[in-house]
């Protein structure tokens, strides 16, 4: 004769770890399929190289995170929906956000950000070496009469996008601050050398130099601009 089950055990809830840890599985996978649709339903849509890609790459990572955690909240007292909640903030982890952040930097790679030029108060060859280490300056102290030599690099651009070489052109806010370009082409990521002088007979003020570079991407044209704040002091007699 069989006994029948104890109290105890059929008091016991059927174990539902299985159940959702397959929601979880499926909130994830469901993230990563609206992530897939949303990039490929942005890459059609957008036809410019750079408007709007930058939205396109933060808008699955701000949907499924605020969302999932959302979802939740308002589901706790359900395991198996709770685990389908975080399954979709996973997935703004991973890959949403992951494949965002790498678009990002191609975007930025691409000239999408703008390029910029930056200025070091080392020769053009330690430069070329060290560019990476060395702080970049934005102003400069002159004496009246003197004459400082500087190092700009092109940077904001790769050269696999952009080949071609960008042309330098520089002003001054004033004539008795003179910049010279050795080099007026470079490609980007290169380091050019920059002369700044005071004139003799320059008054006691602060200028702005700006160099200029302008290059093409096909039919696109663009630029980056690089400023320098210079302080000329008289000379002591």
């Amino acid at each position: 004769m069989s006994l029948p089950p104890s109290s105890s055990a059929a008091a016991l809830p059927p174990r539902s770890g299985a159940g959702a840890l397959q929601s979880f599985v499926l909130g994830w996978a469901a993230g990563a399929a609206l992530t897939l649709l949303v990039r490929a339903l942005g890459g059609a849509l957008l036809s410019g190289p750079c408007e709007g890609y930058t939205l396109l790459a933060l808008l699955p990572p701000l949907l499924l995170g605020p969302g999932g955690l959302g979802f939740t909240a308002t589901q706790w007292r359900s395991p198996r929906r709770a685990a389908l909640g975080l399954g979709l903030v996973t997935a703004s982890l991973v890959p949403a956000l992951f494949v965002g952040v790498q678009d990002i930097g191609r975007l930025r790679g691409n000239g999408c950000a703008g390029g910029y030029i930056v200025f070091t108060g080392q020769s053009a060859a330690e430069a070329q070496q060290a560019v990476r280490q060395q702080k970049s300056v934005s102003t400069l102290s002159l004496v009246s009469g003197s004459t400082q030599n500087l190092t700009g690099r092109l940077g904001g651009y790769r050269t696999q996008e952009y080949p071609e070489p960008f042309f330098l052109s520089a002003r001054s806010s004033a004539p008795g601050v003179r910049v010279t370009l050795p080099r007026t082409r470079v490609r980007a990521g290169e380091t050019f050398p920059v002369r700044v002088q005071a004139v003799p007979g320059t008054g006691a003020n602060t200028y702005t130099v700006a160099i200029t570079a302008r290059g093409t991407q096909g039919e696109r044209e663009v630029t980056a601009t690089g400023n320098l704040d210079i302080t000329v002091r008289r000379a002591t007699p």
